[in-house]
């Protein structure tokens, strides 16, 4: 029997589950509104940190919920959601879900031509390590998508001290293949869990035949990836255009004693 004297049981527990998913405003491929079924997609995986995009809140469009908000509820999380277009009381944008401990660090607008596109930056506290967890929707056109990766490498966001401090996720809708200069722009920095993972790399786009990679998670030196899975079950095909994909985390053993270290002497 394991104990945490092991450093396999070590591993075990300090293991994060982080999603990226696209929730096209909660509504499905059916055509139908509905975030209980996104919810519910998202508790199936049993993901720690959801990085959500194309949320609706308080739009006619979706019935004026603020799907943010219920989709935390329904899933006993607290959601940090930034608008990325606000429109008098409507609001459209990405949030981070999650009930661990968290600061918001940033949230504000990436340059954009037509579209507004945004980021929000949190640090999140798991099994006693801290991490900066960033989730953004870039935009459709390939230059805007460089400007706004140069943007968030930039000494407010990734170039930060404070980012810099710490191990890094980076989630989201790149709507980037891999090839893209601003997929490449981004791996030059922090490693695709995908390829960290093995085995062929899934896309996730469009949900019912997906052919395209470009919902992303990145991770920093120091992280590693035990599975990484797009997921594709009759549910998450219906549920949205995107299908989410799950990425479980692993710190190494020396970011897991430094952690420890940081704990002791405080």
């Amino acid at each position: 029997m394991s104990t945490f004297s092991d450093p396999a049981a070590v591993q075990d527990a300090k293991l994060i589950k982080v999603l990226t998913y696209n929730v096209h405003s909660c509504i499905g491929t059916d055509r139908r509104l509905d975030p209980q079924r996104v919810a519910d997609v998202i508790a199936a995986s049993g993901a720690d940190i959801i990085a959500l995009q194309e949320l609706d809140v308080g739009r006619r469009r979706t019935g004026g919920i603020d799907q943010a908000h219920l989709i935390a509820t329904l899933l006993k999380m607290e959601a940090h959601f930034h608008p990325a277009l606000h429109v008098e009381e409507e609001k459209y944008g990405d949030a981070i879900l999650t009930a661990l401990p968290t600061k918001l660090m940033r949230a504000g607008p990436l340059p954009s031509v037509g579209e507004t596109r945004g980021a929000i930056w949190l640090q999140v506290i798991a099994n006693g390590l801290q991490f900066n967890v960033l989730n953004t929707h870039l935009g459709l056109r390939g230059i805007d998508r460089s400007r706004q990766v140069a943007t968030l490498l930039g000494g407010e966001w990734i170039g930060s001290p404070e980012f810099q401090a710490a191990p890094a996720i980076i989630c989201g809708d790149l709507n980037a293949i891999p090839l893209s200069p601003a997929y490449r722009m981004l791996a030059r920095q922090f490693r695709d869990v995908q390829l960290l993972a093995g085995g062929k790399p899934r896309p996730t786009y469009p949900s019912r035949l997906p052919v395209l990679r470009i919902d992303h998670v990145f991770v920093s030196e120091g992280l590693g990836v035990r599975r990484v899975a797009a997921l594709a079950d009759p549910l998450a095909r219906r549920a949205s255009d995107h299908l989410p994909l799950l990425a479980e985390i692993e710190p190494s053993a020396a970011l897991i004693r430094a952690g420890m270290r940081s704990a002791a002497s405080a």
